[in-house]
């Protein structure tokens, strides 16, 4: 028996499109545990199977060791080069005895760069064919999967494809051959530590250590501000002399001699003004992520990840769009009367169903899916954070919808002896979307007290107040993904992975980001005797040629060839400083380690400071005294997860505190003195 096969990205897709497309009942079976489907749409028998993720990886071919440059690659099986990876083998044998009697395949992944791939592989390397039809969709909802089939190419996106293997391939040239010349520089040096870098990493890198030297080399200016207080008729009212900033103290001081002793002013002008303010533009990836970290503290890679989920079960559409734009195809009215029937958002959906339905989309554009959206479809068994995210999607959509806020803005001028001071306030006077959005909404209302012109102010006090500038604040999660899209620096799904390696391997910290001292010497090394590693006009340059691939104006092999080049030279240049690129990394690394390493004072002999000890006899770590053999203290350890100082005493006993953290576990805080009498009370779960 012949039959169509339908290859998805992962399992919850390949059930969805089962069931989506079957005209009668959906038979589930299984082969070696991987869950297949077996339908009949009008007269075509259809398998529906599935991958999960990436099956297949990039290695070095004909491997002669670990040296630098390496550029002989080829596609394996990633169960072949990771044994965590060991569980793909099973989907590849369920795609490859499901394939034997197919007569026609059709791509069922995510319509993107790296799902193209995914399909791509599993065409050549398991299926043997060269092509296949293509279902493109933005949401696993039931009538998008059925259009999507109705509609589907005759081939798969290979421009796409192309691109995406072009870009595995650049970025494994990067970050073999980097990584294993930074390991090489601070072997050479008498030191082992795997280092990493990459194509995208090392620039983001030099991003966060040129804020940190900004801030470190930030002098502050002294100014003065002085600030009126007196009572209004309708209350007490505040304001600041017109020049707001005084940068010279003797010209403050002659305002302030010139008001000396006022007891009385005057109201002099009142100026109100209403603007209209914009309803938010749609949720592309990147605004997705940025506001989940403002509103609900939740980190890109999480939000991220989070939103996957809740597209995979059928709640959102595809996540990984740069799009801030909503089709009419999409549907709005149906949306929103499905949306109407949860509870939450019943009274606010029948409210913009009374009015024409137009979103106020934003300029970014992406040709394969539209902005982020909420399918309407009731969301059931949600996590906590799961739902905070679900319920951001649906708000930020329906705010697109509803009217402009009206704001005003008052503006009162005081004369106080012919010196002016202002007040300003701004309130909202028609709430529009913000009632949509609530409680989302950012910025502080201030209302000022009503005033009218000649009005006597009663002066309580005048203050002059000593302040000084302040430095740029440090990137926070949000923030550095920002920055990475505003430079074109990877992909809107790869940022929050980059950054998230740089914590990974420990050149970055904290939840406001600085880099470690590791960091800061990696780019201070690699810009003394390497700087094109960190060049983000480079990066920039291929993600350019990587656009032109997909579009058919450039070829693979050429940009590859162009990056194989830049990196011979790169690299030629980087071994002839080899012993010097090292001694730094490893000083740094060693003083990286120490701080990382440091628990805090030692609450016995008082002058050491415990220090977290790797041995190398047992193998097991230990916290230690570094003032021994004066000082013999030691306290066990926890052998598995990340342990970290807390900054913090115990306080039953106050000897310090340490957290472990564990994958897949909350974080474990608890004091490292195994005899304090609080122990069990003071040990917790966060």
């Amino acid at each position: 028996m012949s039959y169509e096969l339908i290859i998805t990205e992962k399992p919850k897709a390949a059930e969805k499109i089962a069931s989506a497309l079957a005209h009668g009942k959906m038979i589930k079976e299984l082969y070696k545990k991987v869950p297949y489907y077996k339908i009949t749409h009008g007269k075509k028998d259809i398998v529906v199977c599935c991958a999960v993720g990436h099956l297949y990886g990039l290695a070095e071919k004909d491997k002669k060791g670990w040296v630098y440059p390496v550029f002989n690659v080829e596609w394996v099986p990633v169960f072949e080069q990771n044994n965590s990876a060991k569980f793909t083998k099973k989907y590849i044998d369920a795609i490859k005895k499901a394939s034997k009697e197919a007569d026609s395949f059709t791509i069922a992944c995510d319509y993107d760069i790296e799902g193209e791939l995914i399909g791509f592989n599993v065409l050549r390397f398991i299926c043997k064919q060269k092509d296949a039809n293509r279902m493109k969709f933005s949401t696993l909802t039931k009538q998008d999967l059925i259009n999507a089939y109705e509609k589907k190419s005759k081939t798969i996106d290979h421009g796409l494809a192309s691109a995406g293997e072009t870009r595995h391939e650049l970025d494994w040239y990067y970050g073999i051959n980097l990584s294993r010349a930074l390991t090489f520089a601070i072997k050479s040096a008498g030191f082992f530590k795997v280092l990493s870098s990459g194509r995208v990493q090392g620039p983001a890198l030099k991003i966060i250590v040129d804020r940190d030297r900004e801030i470190k080399a930030f002098k502050p200016v002294p100014f003065w501000q002085i600030e009126l207080t007196g009572d209004v008729t309708d209350g007490t009212i505040k304001a600041l002399h017109e020049e707001d900033k005084f940068w010279d103290k003797k010209k403050a001081d002659g305002v302030m001699k010139h008001v000396k002793g006022q007891k009385l002013a005057k109201i002099k002008e009142v100026k109100k003004t209403k603007f209209k303010q914009a309803p938010p533009v749609p949720f592309d990836l990147t605004t997705m992520q940025i506001e989940a970290y403002r509103c609900l503290r939740i980190s890109p890679k999480d939000s991220l990840a989070i939103a996957q989920e809740l597209y995979t079960s059928g709640f959102i559409s595809y996540p990984r769009t740069s799009s801030q734009k909503l089709p009419k195809e999409i549907g709005y009215k149906k949306i929103l009367e499905k949306l109407s029937k949860q509870e939450t958002y019943s009274s606010l959906c029948n409210e913009l169903l009374k009015k024409g339905l137009v979103p106020n989309d934003g300029k970014s554009t992406d040709p394969a899916h539209p902005a982020i959206y909420p399918t309407g479809i009731l969301p059931k068994g949600l996590e906590d954070q799961e739902l905070k995210l679900y319920d951001l999607i649906v708000k930020r959509f329906m705010a697109t919808f509803a009217d402009p806020a009206v704001k005003e803005t008052v503006v009162i001028k005081i004369s106080c002896n012919n010196e002016i001071f202002v007040a300003k306030g701004t309130t909202t006077v028609e709430k529009g979307w913000h009632t949509f959005y609530e409680p989302y909404v950012s910025g502080k209302e201030e209302e000022l007290p009503a005033v009218r012109e000649k009005e006597d102010v009663d002066v309580r006090e005048i203050n002059m107040y000593n302040k000084e500038t302040q430095p740029p604040k440090h990137y926070t999660p949000a923030s550095i993904i920002k920055e990475l899209a505003k430079r074109n620096l990877g992909t809107k799904a790869t940022r929050a992975q980059i950054i998230d390696t740089l914590f990974q391997r420990g050149y970055i910290k904290g939840k406001t980001i600085e880099a470690t001292d590791l960091g800061i010497s990696a780019v201070e090394t690699l810009e003394k005797y390497c700087p094109r590693i960190l060049d983000e006009e480079l990066t920039r340059h291929f993600e350019i040629e990587m656009d032109e691939i997909q579009g058919g104006k450039k070829k693979p092999e050429l940009v590859l060839e162009e990056a194989k080049q830049s990196l011979k030279e790169i690299l030629a240049d980087f071994k002839k400083k080899e012993k010097d690129i090292g001694a730094g990394l490893k000083e740094a690394t060693i003083e990286t380690q120490n701080k990382a390493n440091l628990i805090g004072k030692c609450p016995v002999c008082k002058k050491g400071n415990l220090r977290i000890i790797f041995s190398k006899k047992t193998k097991k770590r230990f916290i230690a005294c570094d003032n021994y053999p004066k000082c013999k203290t030691t306290f066990s350890l926890p052998q598995k997860g990340l342990v970290k100082s807390v900054d913090k005493q115990c306080p039953e006993c106050d000897y310090p505190m340490v957290m472990v953290i564990t994958k897949g576990r909350k974080p474990w805080v608890f004091c490292i003195n195994h005899n304090c009498k609080g122990k069990q009370t003071e040990s917790k779960n966060i």
